[in-house]
């Protein structure tokens, strides 16, 4: 007979809801963002009855703590509480927060702890909250994104040349090979790597951009990088930012 998995029990975790959608008929399953365990996946059962103490807070950018037990992937919830401190993004921020939502339901694996990276995820819907500045809000989803590659293990060479160069040259131009860094164009001139200057690396190494034409293109940058370790798998949130600037491009 084949033993049983042990039944987990966690109790008042720190977390964020990423995503919830319906299951059967007045229950959930919630994507959540754990400090100490990851993200999770649970079943709330019941949490769309009209009277659940859950209804209005098994939401995105929601400071909460969870306890949860199981021994499936699926876990059961078995409390769900406000904690606070956390104010929601909101108007175009919003957006912003969803996408970050989106990096993590799509890149971190399940149950795979990171606690620097809830730190950075809390930080950056705090720092999306307090400024209406679409500079400013681009400039902490950049740091997200290198933050949240580094925690995968794919940490981006920013400051320094592949294969053990020397320092980048503001200067210069560089093909940037995924999983190895930046190569000098001069060296590689036909090489199908994005092509970037140094100031834009070394403007993602320190999270600041001095215009927008470097800020462009560190947002052009990390994407190509992102679609690498993404693999075909499609932003939905960037399709509705498109969307949005195509309405107002009409107007």
């Amino acid at each position: 007979m084949r033993a049983r998995a042990p039944v987990e029990r966690r109790d008042d975790e720190p977390a964020f809801v990423l995503h919830a959608y319906a299951y059967k008929e007045t229950s959930l399953i919630v994507e959540a963002f754990t400090r100490e365990h990851g993200r999770v996946g649970l079943v709330a059962r019941g949490a769309k009855r009209p009277r659940s103490e859950w209804r209005g807070l098994l939401q995105a950018f929601q400071p909460i703590t969870v306890s949860y037990a199981g021994a499936a992937e699926l876990k059961t919830l078995v409390k769900a509480e406000w904690r606070g401190g956390v104010p929601p993004p909101a108007g175009n921020a919003l957006l912003s927060g969803f996408y970050l939502n989106e990096l993590l339901l799509k890149l971190l694996p399940r149950e795979d702890a990171h606690p620097a990276l809830w730190d950075e995820y809390e930080a950056s819907l705090g720092a999306l909250a307090a400024t209406t500045s679409p500079a400013a809000q681009a400039a902490v989803l950049r740091r997200f994104e290198v933050a949240l590659l580094a925690a995968l293990g794919y940490a981006l060479p920013l400051t320094r040349e592949a294969g053990g160069g020397g320092a980048i040259d503001p200067d210069a131009r560089y093909h940037y090979a995924f999983d190895q860094g930046a190569r000098p164009c001069a060296a590689e001139p036909a090489a199908r790597w994005p092509v970037v200057r140094g100031a834009t690396l070394i403007a993602l190494a320190q999270s600041r951009y001095p215009d927008a034409e470097t800020a462009a293109e560190a947002k052009r940058l990390m994407r190509d990088v992102l679609d690498h370790y993404l693999d075909a798998r499609r932003m939905e949130s960037r399709r509705i930012v498109a969307d949005l600037q195509a309405l107002d491009d009409d107007r």
